[in-house]
């Protein structure tokens, strides 16, 4: 049965919060704006310490982050985005290192408690259920696991179908709200860019399961499947570069081996055309993290082909995607789930795709990692590798084989500094292999 909501204010509704809570934030387009900013009232007030605060990726502010709540909120991020890592890297905030698949098994298995889920659904259906819309990932988890839930009931959060999907009775208090969700707009992929996703696009083949991020490269390389056939989705997250492929029907989901015919993510941003694409559509299924970032699920499905970003690679094939030295960027993210079940599924391919410079000309081939540089994806997963000058593959080279290989697809400014480093690395004999981009 539907129960009755009796709406309440923002202010009202943080009012349970108390000193050394921890609070879950939805994420991305869905963190709940309203909810935030009188949270962060209550910490002008005086009456709170040490509140942490947990989320993956979120668009828009983060004021909880301003140094003039230390000792009020401590945020400790799952993923570090834009708009904390300036406070992380100067040490307000912090990082948990965490895969994306576990950030659910954080709250789950207890080793992170939940005192209040801060949400954002849709307005209840006839049958008594809200839809998270575009943030499934930990937030479900969250949900099952807090001692308090305030939903922010907004009409403008689609009506996503899957795991989405929630009963009103898991929620204790409701906000209204009616402020559109953030939307983000991707520029259009430059000449670096798009030769990338050309090389990447010729790995894809025909039938294949797609799990790619957000941002230029992805771009690119979805503007290039124009012509494929039978394409499908299961990734933690998309944008809108897919929706035109579903229109033209390249993207069906007809060949996957699970979730035939849907679109199978954990969260999404883009623009209002996207959020308006999952809203009541049957063909997108929003799954708990747990599901979309398993690898063994995600090897179920053939020709998995997983495209993913680096901040830095070395000629062992060691990728760095998550600092900048020591100062952290991003996180793990999802990386390693997808490049671990791209390796397990029956004809599938990892790649790691990359520019091969920075914007200042530096070069993101390195001999070595920067001194403190995390390795996301080590040496060992590490199948394919992408930049502007060509694809090659590293699985199954030897230490000397992978240098010459890493190398031919550096820029040709640094070949010769690199191939330096390399004979002195591995001595004389490294110079016997003559090998070149595949």
């Amino acid at each position: 049965m539907k129960k009755e909501i009796r709406y309440v204010s923002a202010d009202e509704a943080v009012s349970i919060v108390k000193s050394g809570d921890h609070i879950h934030l939805s994420s991305v387009a869905s963190a709940p704006k309203i909810l935030i900013e009188a949270l962060c009232r209550r910490g002008e007030s005086g009456e709170l310490r040490d509140v942490r605060i947990h989320h993956l990726h979120t668009e828009g502010d983060a004021p909880y982050t301003d140094p003039k709540f230390e000792g009020v909120f401590f945020h400790q991020a799952f993923f570090v985005g834009a708009n904390v890592r300036k406070s992380v890297q100067s040490g307000y905030s912090d990082y948990i290192p965490v895969l994306l698949s576990e950030t659910q098994k954080l709250y789950r298995c207890g080793a992170l408690p939940c005192d209040v889920a801060m949400i954002q659904v849709c307005p209840p259906d006839k049958h008594g259920f809200v839809s998270l819309g575009t943030s499934v990932d930990a937030t479900l988890a969250a949900i099952e696991c807090a001692k308090t839930v305030i939903a922010v009931v907004n009409p403008n959060v689609p009506r996503a179908w899957g795991q989405a999907m929630i009963p009103m009775d898991m929620i204790d208090i409701f906000v209204e709200d009616d402020t559109p969700l953030r939307e983000a707009i991707f520029s259009e992929p430059d000449e670096t860019e798009t030769a990338i996703g050309k090389y990447c696009a010729e790995l894809i083949e025909d039938g294949a399961c797609l799990q790619m991020g957000i941002g230029a490269i992805p771009n690119a390389v979805l503007a290039q499947l124009g012509g494929h056939r039978n394409l499908g989705i299961h990734t933690e997250m998309f944008a809108d570069g897919v929706l035109s492929l579903v229109e033209k029907g390249v993207i069906n989901g007809s060949c996957k081996g699970i979730d035939k015919g849907k679109l199978v993510s954990t969260f999404l941003m883009g623009s209002q055309k996207c959020y308006d694409f999952i809203d009541d559509n049957p063909m997108v299924a929003m799954m708990d993290v747990g599901y979309t970032n398993d690898p063994y699920m995600i090897a179920r499905n053939p020709k998995t082909t997983a495209i993913n970003s680096a901040l830095q690679v070395d000629l062992t094939g060691q990728v760095c995607a998550d600092s900048l030295g020591t100062k952290f960027y991003s996180g793990t993210g999802g990386q390693v789930d997808f490049v671990y079940g791209a390796s397990l599924s029956e004809g599938g391919k990892a790649i790691i795709a990359m520019p091969s410079c920075t914007k200042k000309g530096e070069s993101k081939i390195a001999p070595t990692l920067l001194q403190g540089a995390g390795v996301v994806t080590s040496r060992a997963h590490i199948h394919w590798f992408v930049t502007e000058y060509g694809a090659v593959d590293l699985y199954g080279k030897s230490l000397q084989e992978r240098a010459k290989l890493v190398i031919s697809v550096a820029h040709p400014d640094h070949r010769e500094m690199l191939d330096k480093a390399a004979f002195e690395r591995f001595g004389p004999h490294y110079h016997h292999f003559g090998i070149t981009a595949g």
